[in-house]
């Protein structure tokens, strides 16, 4: 997939994630329990990258399992493959290394994928039928992505420059300072033979100097790729587009403004490029438009603005009429064709239908998909292009047989203080009894430009609302404005306001929630990743109303975060200059300058290798708190970036949140609390 904008931020705005501890591990809230549990949370599997066959009759998938044997911390991923009717369905790959990212030859006998059983990340192919892998290249840097070219006798590769000798001699040797913003190990294009095999060497190079590739896709031809590219692999650089001569190495710019350009995908006749452009200059905001250019050059063509401004690129329909697309509408990630000529974009599912991680096959007459909801896990999912009626293909999720009841979730929508229109999900604790009222816990989204959507409430998170639900609790999701999914004028109503407007959204929620009925004043929680840790530490500075709070990777500090963070450029933009221009705004809106005074319980959870938030800013916001006797507690994750990867880790920051809110909620009673 093409790295735009919006990918880039769903890096900073991940809310699932991490978790490992440092200090002994917590009092488990589980045993005995009944219901859904963080141990059971884990056994729901990972299900994604959904590939049609070429000729529609056979799907591929790939099913994720945590592996937590001994000293095993690590998901493993492998290919399954059925027929399209949803019968046959049986594990392709096999082995302690994961296989992803499984792509059909166009002839629809082999399927691609990528593993580093070998050592580093190279591509492979095992027949369709089954048998045992090939691996088709030997590189050192890792291949990051690759495309059959159309007539399945070569591949396209992206490939991450190695280090060369003397750089590995000198790790050896202990010379290795480095400087910053040198030396930049680049992604470069490539190519080589698959058939005839006797052929295949070291791949071929097509790009130099300061291209570095984020995408690419062949031309129906074979002659030209067409590739989006930055000039150095940090975090929100800017892309261009790009058409490569495989024959002559030759570059040819076709998209290179001051905007954002990516997502390139090429017609089927093989005249015309669609990509997605951003404003000029882009803004963190992440607002996109679908732009369509002939492949030889020339102007490019803007279409129909999309519902949010911000549409993923799917493909070309299979007469060059519709490009596919998706976008997330509220809660809901819809699918959509946006027509050539101009036309308003067309939605083919019912606004119920939420799909994830959408792929065309190569005929366009099916797409792929993953589907799931709050009551129900993701399986492997397909359609035909022509009339959608979505198809489950695979039956994975053994967990749900047998299981316990999950609380009930639905949308609710109220008015903010100011009249704006904001919506969330609220789940029910299972079992839930109307009338009763409960205690609330509150969950903020990353980003600001996250959203939560209508996803599973039983996987696993360092938030488990399923679990949370179990032990009584009703748990409130709010889209605050700042959020994806509902137009481009309320994604920018933060910008130079966050902890203002986005703040009286998230509390007038919880208002909403207690005049329904089901919320406890009295017995209140929030938490938050990211941006979510940003606003929970704020909400802290701001009121008394909360029993406790979990921050986790949370922005704490806005100068000392864009100091030390990898997007520089990412404050600046929100708050409308540098902290030396306007330092006012800066310091008026960091928890870390309103910190006196706080009172309440404050778990911290912090990836000790994140670098989209430096732990320093969980470390000042726990210092700002036990200095001022606040009962607080940090829990480090080692080796862990910006989200937990290891499932161990995972575990223990889903029973850590779990025993906290366990602790100042549930067992301290119903003690009012000073608002």
């Amino acid at each position: 997939m093409v790295i735009g904008h919006r990918q880039v931020a769903s890096l900073f705005l991940s809310l699932l994630l991490l978790a490992p501890a440092v200090s002994a591990q917590p009092a488990s809230t589980q045993s005995g329990a009944s219901g859904w549990t963080p141990d059971r949370m884990l056994q729901v599997k990972r299900v994604g990258s959904v590939q049609v066959s070429p000729d529609g009759s056979r799907v591929a998938w790939v099913v994720g399992d945590p592996a937590m044997d001994g000293e095993k911390s690590e998901w493993i991923s492998h290919i399954h493959v059925g027929r399209a009717d949803g019968s046959g369905a049986f594990q392709l790959t096999r082995g302690e290394k994961s296989a992803t990212s499984p792509q059909w030859s166009p002839d629809g006998v082999w399927i691609g994928f990528v593993s580093s059983r070998d050592g580093s990340a190279n591509v492979y192919r095992i027949r369709a039928d089954g048998g045992e892998a090939e691996r088709l290249t030997d590189v050192k840097g890792g291949v990051s992505q690759f495309r059959w070219s159309p007539d399945g006798r070569s591949l396209a590769l992206i490939i991450t420059d190695p280090k060369t000798d003397e750089e590995e001699k000198a790790d050896r040797e202990r010379r290795d300072a480095r400087v910053v913003d040198e030396s930049f190990k680049l992604s470069r294009l490539y190519v080589t033979p698959v058939e005839p095999a006797a052929s295949r060497g070291a791949p071929r190079r097509l790009t130099e100097g300061t291209i570095h590739v984020t995408g690419l896709m062949w031309a129906p031809d074979g002659r030209s790729l067409v590739i989006s590219h930055a000039r150095t692999p940090k975090v929100f650089e800017q892309n261009d587009v790009s058409v490569v001569d495989v024959a002559s190495a030759r570059v040819s710019a076709l998209a290179a403004t001051g905007a954002n350009e990516s997502n390139p995908l090429v017609s089927r006749d093989g005249r015309w490029i669609a990509y997605v452009g951003s404003d000029d200059p882009p803004t963190w905001g992440f607002t996109g438009h679908v732009h369509v250019v002939a492949a030889s050059g020339g102007s490019p063509r803007r279409l129909a603005l999309t519902s949010d401004e911000q549409p993923n690129l799917i493909g070309w329909s299979a007469d060059d009429r519709y490009i596919y697309f998706t976008e997330t509408m509220g809660t809901i990630n819809r699918i959509a064709a946006l027509p050539v000529d101009g036309g308003a974009p067309i939605y083919p599912a019912p606004e119920t239908h939420s799909v994830d991680g959408p792929a065309l096959n190569a005929a366009a007459t099916f797409i792929g998909f993953t589907r799931q909801t709050p009551d129900q896990p993701p399986e492997a999912w397909i359609s035909r292009t022509d009339r959608y009626g979505p198809m489950q293909v695979s039956r994975v999720q053994t967990v749900m047989a047998g299981a316990p009841a999950l609380g009930r979730t639905e949308v609710q929508r109220w008015k903010a203080p100011d009249g704006l229109d904001v919506e969330g999900l609220l789940t029910y604790p299972a079992g839930y009894t109307a009338g009763a009222r409960v205690p609330l816990l509150v969950i903020v989204h990353g980003g600001p430009t996250g959203v939560f959507t209508q996803s599973f409430i039983g996987a696993p998170g360092p938030y488990p609302i399923a679990a949370f639900a179990s032990q009584g609790y009703a748990v409130l999701r709010v889209n605050p404005r700042g959020s994806s999914g509902y137009g481009r004028k309320f994604r920018y109503a933060n910008y130079r306001d966050w902890g203002g407007g986005d703040y009286r959204d998230i509390q007038s929620g919880v208002d909403h929630v207690i005049r329904m009925g089901v919320a406890d004043a009295d017995r209140l929680g929030i938490m938050g990743w990211s941006y979510g840790g940003f606003m929970t530490s704020w909400v802290i500075t701001q009121t008394k109303r909360y029993r406790a709070a979990s921050v986790g990777a949370g922005v704490t500090n806005l100068m000392s975060f864009t100091g030390t963070a990898d997007i520089p450029a990412f404050i600046p933009d929100y708050f409308g200059g540098e902290y030396w221009d306007v330092f006012d705004r800066w310091r008026e809106h960091s928890a870390m300058f309103n910190i006196k005074g706080v009172t309440t319980p404050t778990l911290i959870q912090h990836g000790e290798q994140d670098l989209r938030v430096p732990i320093g800013q969980g470390y000042e916001l726990y210092n700002a708190l036990t200095r001022q006797n606040v009962p607080a507690k940090m829990v480090v994750y080692p080796r862990q970036p910006h989200g937990i990867q290891e499932p161990k880790l995972m575990l223990d920051a889903m029973e850590r949140n779990l025993e906290w809110f366990d602790r100042w909620i549930r067992r301290a009673g119903r003690t009012t609390n000073t608002s």
